[in-house]
């Protein structure tokens, strides 16, 4: 049900070790009567800034790169800016490729943060792929260098889709998909960053990569164990499709070990079909005949980073599900319960990604150093009902949670391991994903969490 603890682990030892020197469809949704949805502020510890509009494709400095303009304003390849060669890391290939860049504004967050973490939604045909780059400034003034956030394509036919280890300054590191200050407790915060990207093609080809979306959650959330509890709002579930990881186990071993550790991709594929999208029938042509689910299968393949070697790298789930039709996604972090109450209650289900003891969550029947569930409702008692992959068949996916231990267990940024000792938790980040033409109402929800 886990993903591979090289990052994960690595990251989780050093908050931890900072932390003890500093502190010691719509259509498609049930609604039940009940309560009104519970009130909610922005959580004054996460930042969200993502480009996607016609003018903030124009507010960057484009070099080869130009905005495209429509309903779904985006970036394409004019012309190109150079050529360069590329020798993939991961197959030992070298190929040539043009590419054209394109720089956002310098963004000043709201939040100093001791984390950020980069999501993007685009297009990538044949022949084409693109780079995410971040660079920080610290509140001295001090510039971070361009850090490698993710080499993307849709496919794996390019190039291998792949996060970069070793990148760092004295103050600051990646962790495969995530920039986080290397000590939290020294005062050290990030104030400001830029992203670039970088789009690639043939050279001699038209062909270009369609980037829709590009932005960052930078955040700086407060070490505890504990979170304030929260008061039910309004009780509704919402038809997901369920699907369980464990019916994969053993297959594709090459992606991530097989089913057992695709938690992150199964919970992806529900939501993707819950908004009416599937892979068609040649997309899945690769998968062995007779196999339970193709299409989970397929979530894996489509989300597996090479370097990582998972596919728990939270970016690619999300880019992953925005390459369907009409689809955003973003990673962020939400503040409370009520904040998904009040997206459950606009018909949008939440991904959200824990680390708990099986004692710390009662139903579950296993703990766990990191695991992604959907939330597709709330009882009227204001329980959590989640679509849980770690479920041995799909009729078994649907749980119900008490509320206390989820919001605990999600939203904590410190917790005990079996052996006592001091890990981090993910402080309540998920994945969102949302049509490009929402209704009034979630829009009026994405809106007042700073995602659109």
């Amino acid at each position: 049900m886990t993903s591979p603890t090289s990052r994960r682990t690595v990251l989780a030892a050093a908050l931890a070790a900072a932390a003890s020197a500093g502190t010691a469809a719509t259509a498609a949704a049930a609604s039940a009567p009940g309560r009104s949805p519970a009130p909610s502020s922005p959580d004054t510890h996460v930042d969200n800034r993502f480009w996607h509009t016609y003018t903030d494709w124009r507010s960057g400095t484009g070099d080869g790169a130009r905005p495209l303009p429509g309903t779904r304003p985006g970036l394409v390849i004019a012309t190109a800016a150079g050529r360069t060669d590329y020798t993939d890391p991961h197959t030992g290939r070298t190929a040539a490729w043009e590419y054209a860049t394109w720089t956002s504004p310098r963004h000043r967050s709201a939040v100093p943060a001791t984390e950020v973490i980069a999501s993007w939604n685009a297009r990538t045909p044949a022949g084409t792929w693109i780079q995410i780059e971040l660079s920080g400034s610290y509140a001295d003034g001090t510039a971070t260098p361009w850090f490698v956030m993710g080499r993307w394509a849709s496919g794996d036919g390019d190039i291998r889709r792949t996060s970069l280890d070793g990148q760092g300054d004295s103050r600051g590191s990646v962790w495969t998909d995530t920039f986080s200050v290397d000590d939290p407790a020294s005062g050290v915060r990030l104030t400001a960053y830029r992203l670039r990207l970088t789009l690639y093609r043939t050279p001699g080809s038209r062909l270009t990569p369609t980037v829709w979306r590009v932005g960052a959650m930078a955040s700086d959330v407060p070490d505890r164990f504990t979170v304030p509890a929260t008061e039910p709002g309004r009780a509704r579930e919402l038809r997901v499709p369920r699907y369980s990881q464990n019916v994969h186990i053993g297959q594709y071993p090459e992606y991530d070990n097989g089913g057992e550790a695709w938690c992150s991709p199964t919970s992806s594929q529900m939501i993707i079909e819950y908004w009416g999208r599937r892979p068609t029938a040649a997309e899945l042509a690769w998968v062995k005949p007779g196999l339970p689910d193709p299409q989970v299968c397929h979530a894996a393949r489509q989300t597996y980073d090479y370097q990582y070697e998972g596919c728990g790298n939270w970016p690619f789930n999300a880019a992953y599900a925005a390459a369907y039709r009409d689809m955003n996604a973003v990673v962020t972090r939400l503040g409370s319960l009520a904040d998904v109450e009040r997206l459950i209650g606009a018909g949008i289900p939440v991904i959200t990604s824990q680390s708990f003891l099986e004692k710390e969550l009662t139903g579950a029947g296993y703990g766990t150093a990191g695991h992604l569930m959907t939330v597709i409702g709330f009882t009227d008692d204001g329980d959590v009902i989640a679509n849980d992959p770690a479920s041995p068949d799909n009729p078994a996916v649907r749980r119900v949670y008490r509320r206390r231990e989820w919001e605990s267990i999600w939203l904590r940024t410190k917790r005990y391991d079996a052996n006592g000792k001091v890990r981090s938790g993910t402080g309540g980040v998920c994945y969102v994903y949302w049509p490009t033409r929402p209704t009034l109402g979630q829009h009026r929800v994405l809106r007042s969490l700073g995602l659109l």
